[in-house]
């Protein structure tokens, strides 16, 4: 039996559709990602050109645009256990020579965007998020970023254990491999989020703005 299918059949996959008020969530789409010999490079940087489309569509659209970065303070006291896991995080701070915890190009806030700093894959944890979305009557969040099996896959179950739709942008979103990258889409759509896709979302939003 095909995988989708035992899982279909076991009443996983259901689909959440979409609310009256989405907003775009850009999760992390910072130098450390994209910049050739960072230890947290990603093998596609043509992910940045997709994310960029997908933020054009969102400004034209007037939904509300959340952007993430990771940012430790140097003794990376309050980077904790995460830090510790991963070592690379360690890159991620304010006084890093290569500034690489900076918005990759043509990827920053603009004015009346929302930036929102963390220091956990979700970022709902120790943040605002859920509280400004509750306030500005949004019910779906478009999650895109990076990466697809961390602060993107952590980021979604939050927004739906916080009450939001989450609908993961599957070709706006990154990952270090492809397998893992497929693995988590699978999980997440089985479970926590819908899985869309730039195209899709453009058209709802056209359809709806």
């Amino acid at each position: 039996m095909r995988l989708d299918t035992d899982y279909s059949e076991a009443g996983f996959g259901g689909q959440l559709g979409w609310g009256q008020r989405p907003a775009l969530l850009m999760i992390d789409m910072m130098e450390a990602y994209f910049r050739a010999g960072s230890a947290l490079c990603l093998p596609d940087r043509t992910l940045v050109d997709r994310a960029a489309a997908l933020l054009s569509a969102a400004r034209s659209a007037g939904l509300l645009i959340v952007h993430t970065r990771v940012e430790y303070s140097t003794s990376l006291t309050d980077a904790g256990l995460f830090v510790k896991k991963v070592p690379a995080l360690g890159l991620l701070t304010a006084e890093h020579p290569e500034g690489l915890g900076r918005f990759v190009a043509d990827l920053e806030p603009h004015a009346g965007e929302i930036e929102i700093v963390k220091q956990y894959a979700s970022a709902f944890h120790g943040t605002s998020l859920a509280a400004t979305f509750t306030a500005n009557g949004i019910d779906t969040v478009v999650v895109a970023g990076v990466t697809t099996s961390g602060c993107v896959r952590a980021s979604a179950t939050d927004a739906l254990q916080h009450g939001f739709i989450p609908k993961v942008v599957e070709d706006a979103c990154g990952e270090r491999n492809h397998a893992v990258h497929e693995a988590n889409l699978f999980d997440l759509g089985a479970k926590y989020a819908d899985i869309t896709d730039i195209d899709s979302v453009c058209s709802h939003l056209h359809k709806t703005g």
